[in-house]
């Protein structure tokens, strides 16, 4: 149920940012719940590698690394995923950013806690 939960928030936080950011799109619901998926398996199976690989560079540059790898990660999954489009970097690293605090948000606000 958790799962169901945490998917649920993602696909919205998507779709809320997909109204915010220009050039952050997805041609129906269902490529933002593929999407949503596909990030999730990223960022649980792909992102940790990259982080420990990365970690020296990371702390030489106080985390800006840490931030690109995030990024580049999205811009990655808009190559996979059919029906998920980011227009250009700048737009990946904005959309990044707007995604970051708009799940963060939607996240606290579904905390039963």
């Amino acid at each position: 149920m958790k799962l169901i939960l945490r998917l649920t928030v993602n696909v919205f936080a998507l779709i809320v940012v997909s109204y915010l950011v220009k050039g952050f799109e997805f041609d129906s619901l269902f490529a933002a719940i593929v999407t949503a998926i596909v990030i999730g398996i990223v960022n649980t199976f792909i992102k940790p590698v990259l982080q420990i690989l990365f970690l020296p560079l990371s702390i030489v540059t106080l985390g800006i690394t840490a931030f690109l790898i995030n990024v580049l990660l999205l811009w990655s999954v808009s190559f996979i995923v059919s029906g998920f489009h980011i227009n250009s970097f700048l737009t990946a690293i904005i959309a990044s950013v707007v995604l970051t605090f708009v799940s963060m948000f939607l996240n606290k606000l579904s905390d039963n806690n």
